[in-house]
């Protein structure tokens, strides 16, 4: 069986892990053994974050709905129950942009809703 030389080959692979370091502190973008860890958590931490930034936007969409109520003077919950039983299904980023882009219109959901119009 013929010898064979892994030079390239780790060479390759240190060069991807390193690249992939790039912007952290210290040793863990210089040394090899670190820099694989700091890899694998930050790795780790951009997968878990992604999911993390779903509810993050979800919050933020609620809390701008609930906002454009209470100037209109309802609460976030009497507006969506209101939708709700008229049987208006917008789901909360499409509100949340409505509230911001186009507020006569939100206005109008406002009073479908059952709630009262600021004059």
């Amino acid at each position: 069986m013929p010898r064979v030389k892994r030079g390239v080959t780790s060479h390759h692979r240190h060069k991807k892990v390193l690249g992939l370091t790039k912007g952290h502190q210290g040793t863990k973008h210089r040394l090899i053994r670190r820099a694989t860890e700091s890899m694998l958590h930050s790795l780790n931490y951009a997968y878990f974050h992604r999911r993390e930034r779903k509810g993050d936007m979800r919050r933020l969409w609620i809390l701008r709905v609930n906002a454009a109520c209470r100037a209109r003077g309802i609460t976030y919950s009497q507006f969506m129950d209101g939708l709700k039983k008229s049987g208006i299904e917008i789901n909360r980023k499409m509100l949340a942009d409505m509230a911001v882009r186009e507020p006569e219109s939100f206005s109008n959901l406002v009073t479908v809703a059952g709630g009262k119009t600021q004059d």
